[in-house]
């Protein structure tokens, strides 16, 4: 009997698992498509990279033509691949193609392409739904451009503190001048945690996406919310660094952008964080690497030179932000910054040079329902904000340095 029931319970053990998989292959989605994006992140001179998700795992890539006024289908457009698998097709939901090797300042069109798959044994055979493609008839290809190589003006929208309410996010961004536009940024407090991954889709990111339709470069940054939670590592697949890093700079001619990562706000033991956070080694090393890029050619020839990060420095403030007053201002008051944009105090405050954080330049915090468009030239840099009514709500303007 004891022999019996072991069979008995092997049998069953053998049934349940291939029923178990046989669901799940019975499961799998016919079609792919794209469930958030695509948004055009790391734009330079030359390129631009094109992230979106899809529903079910893929492999993908994107065609590229000129707009020149021709039928999308005039040829066979240029291909452009995902090649985080180094030799390998990516397979994934999520995907990451570097269109490079264009011309500056010139605009382009793009379409992403995917082939979802529906089945992947180990020996590596291959079962994939029919190939999906965005359209190119009602709707048009996708357009964008690289950046040019100098500029007289840049103008650009910022948005923070959102804290998941993507019915705001929305609302403020449709008051905004897309046309005008040359990128966004999310300053950080997009979400309010990340113990789910999903939450970077389904309460910002989508809504934003679909706002800057496939065609405004996208800053997506962190706030000291993006380090909480157990999904806080999958912030990183949603987004395509400049410099591996999500702490980088970028330059628009002869302005000049540093995007610091202002980690957290309370010191690493908090029980808060259940022991998981490291922001002392991390300011340090990020502070490191600020004092080579204010050394750097690039950044002393440049004209106007603007800071954004999410936590604003305060010397009487808060553990994070006394941080910034030790390790990165110093760096900075060698450095002749014109501005610092922050954002994490759900309000709208000026600091003028020297006031709070011995910085001598002066840091604009917006609010976490307002958008606040900027526009700098070779005089400076000039802010306004609006509520989600449209009306301007505060204003604000600075000399370059």
């Amino acid at each position: 009997m004891k022999r019996f029931f072991s069979l008995l319970t092997s049998l069953l053990m053998v049934l349940t698992v291939q029923a178990g998989t046989a669901a799940k292959v019975g499961g799998t989605p016919e079609k792919v498509f794209p469930v958030c994006g695509p948004y055009i992140q790391n734009p330079s001179t030359t390129g631009f990279t094109v992230v979106w998700e899809s529903n079910m795992d893929a492999v993908a890539w994107v065609e590229v033509a000129a707009d020149d006024g021709s039928h999308f289908y005039n040829r066979d457009r240029k291909k452009f691949y995902d090649m985080r698998g180094f030799g390998n097709q990516v397979i994934s939901t999520m995907h990451k193609v570097r269109v490079d090797g264009l011309e500056p300042g010139t605009a382009y069109r793009y379409r992403i392409m995917m082939k979802g798959v529906k089945y992947f044994d180990g020996p590596g055979n291959v079962d994939y739904t029919r190939a999906w493609g965005s359209d190119v008839y009602k709707k048009n290809p996708y357009r964008t451009a690289t950046l040019c190589k100098d500029y007289d003006r840049v103008r650009f929208d910022v948005y923070n503190d959102i804290h998941e309410k993507d019915s705001v996010l929305n609302v403020l961004m449709k008051g905004a001048k897309p046309e005008e536009l040359d990128f966004v940024v999310f300053n950080g407090d997009m979400v309010s945690s990340l113990a789910r991954r999903e939450k970077i889709r389904d309460t910002y990111l989508r809504t934003g996406a679909k706002n800057l339709g496939g065609s405004i470069p996208l800053y997506n940054m962190r706030g000291n919310h993006e380090f909480r939670g157990k999904d806080t590592k999958y912030w990183f697949d949603y987004a395509d660094l400049p410099e591996g890093k999500p702490y980088w700079t970028a330059s628009y001619g002869k302005f000049f952008f540093i995007f610091l990562d202002t980690c957290e706000d309370k010191p690493d033991n908090d029980i808060e964080y259940g022991g998981t956070m490291l922001s002392e080694p991390y300011m340090k090393e990020q502070a490191e690497w600020l004092a080579d890029v204010v050394a750097s050619e690039e950044f002393r020839r440049s004209q106007v030179r603007i800071v954004i990060g999410h936590i604003p420095p305060d010397k009487n403030g808060w553990f994070g932000d006394r941080v910034l007053c030790e390790r990165i201002v110093p760096v900075l008051n060698k450095a002749g910054i014109s501005l610092w944009i922050a954002a994490h105090l759900h309000r709208w405050r000026v600091d003028e040079p020297g006031k709070v954080s011995d910085a001598n330049f002066p840091v604009v915090v917006n609010s976490n329902c307002e958008r606040m468009e900027v526009t700098v030239d070779g005089t400076g840099v000039s802010l306004a904000t609006f509520d989600p009514a449209g009306n301007q709500t505060h204003s604000y303007s600075c000399k370059a340095r």
